[in-house]
């Protein structure tokens, strides 16, 4: 266990003077990097991760010092990995703050995206206008869970008669997302199996409720233009949608009509616009009087990035 003096934690970065953290900052930004790192990200990644390694330890004899749960050495090497290497700062903290969740992440699992958040408050606006409609059981699923976020995430929505079957094709995802369900006590809401897509869920075939889904979408041929942090580490398997980027959305589509009741409500994710609006009119009309109410729903950011619909 090391020591940090309290003024780098109120200072921030700049507290640190000549340390090592400063020197790392410095030669991070190459100025003929194609790719360069953005030093404001980086001055917030190593505040968190400076307040992270001083949380639950007990205090110091010098008030002036702040113990740490890790040495002042081995936090170096963690930043020189996501500074020099080019690691997510979510790998190398094992952890990323999701809407009011803090979820295990870790290389193998596409790391979760803030305006994924609004997969979950799609279906809560859908959950709240079922409300007191029916008795029995409603069965929701997350197909290509990754870390289990969005799965977990609905965990707390579905209300007392929901709950959520998340499948996912990668060993460690499913390991991460069963992690992350068992964190948050949802064992008995939410339940992870592994297999492609649709394959786990023959059980509840034309019995969802829901079915949302945020499916790799990235076409072939712009996986290798990728920021350094995303095409280096982040699984291929969460990333590559084919050549268009619309092969699984497409397969997603088309299985939804056999998977969801009627009147089953499903939510997917996509690049933004343009694969919106493709994948408006390919539900509309190749997938004719199977779904109704279809549209494209913007992001924070005003991006049209889900499409939202129900079965016919």
């Amino acid at each position: 266990m090391g020591k940090l003096h309290r003024k780098t934690l109120e200072t921030g970065v700049e507290g640190l003077g000549d340390s090592y953290f400063t020197e790392s900052l410095a030669l991070s930004t190459p100025p003929d990097d194609p790719d360069p790192l953005d030093s404001n990200l980086l001055l917030r990644e190593l505040q968190w991760l400076l307040q992270d390694a001083t949380g639950d330890v007990g205090r110091s004899q010098n008030p002036d010092l702040v113990p740490l749960r890790a040495d002042l050495g081995d936090l170096y090497g963690l930043w020189r990995e996501r500074v020099l290497e080019r690691r997510p700062f979510q790998y190398v903290v094992g952890c990323e703050h999701w809407r009011d969740l803090v979820l295990w992440v870790g290389e193998g699992v596409l790391i979760p995206r803030p305006e994924t958040e609004v997969v979950v408050d799609l279906v809560r606006e859908v959950v709240i206008g079922r409300s007191g409609r029916g008795d029995g059981e409603e069965v929701w699923a997350d197909l290509g869970t990754g870390s289990g976020a969005i799965a977990v995430g609905m965990g707390g929505v579905v209300g007392e008669r929901g709950r959520v079957v998340a499948t996912d094709l990668s060993e460690v995802a499913v390991k991460v997302a069963r992690f992350n369900v068992e964190r948050y006590a949802l064992k008995d809401k939410v339940q992870i199996r592994q297999g492609s897509w649709f394959e786990p869920l023959e059980d509840v075939k034309g019995k969802l409720t829901g079915l949302v889904s945020n499916p790799p979408y990235i076409p072939s041929r712009n996986l290798p233009g990728l920021q350094a942090e995303v095409g280096r580490y982040e699984p291929k398997l969460a990333l590559d949608g084919g050549e268009s980027g619309m092969d699984h959305l497409i397969h997603l589509c088309e299985g939804s009509v056999s998977y969801l009741k009627p009147g089953g409500f499903f939510a997917f994710e996509t690049n933004g616009d343009e694969q919106s609006e493709f994948l408006v009119d390919f539900m509309v009309s190749k997938l004719e009087n199977s779904f109704r109410d279809v549209k494209a729903v913007a992001d924070f950011a005003g991006i049209k990035r889900f499409v939202t619909g129900f079965r016919s």
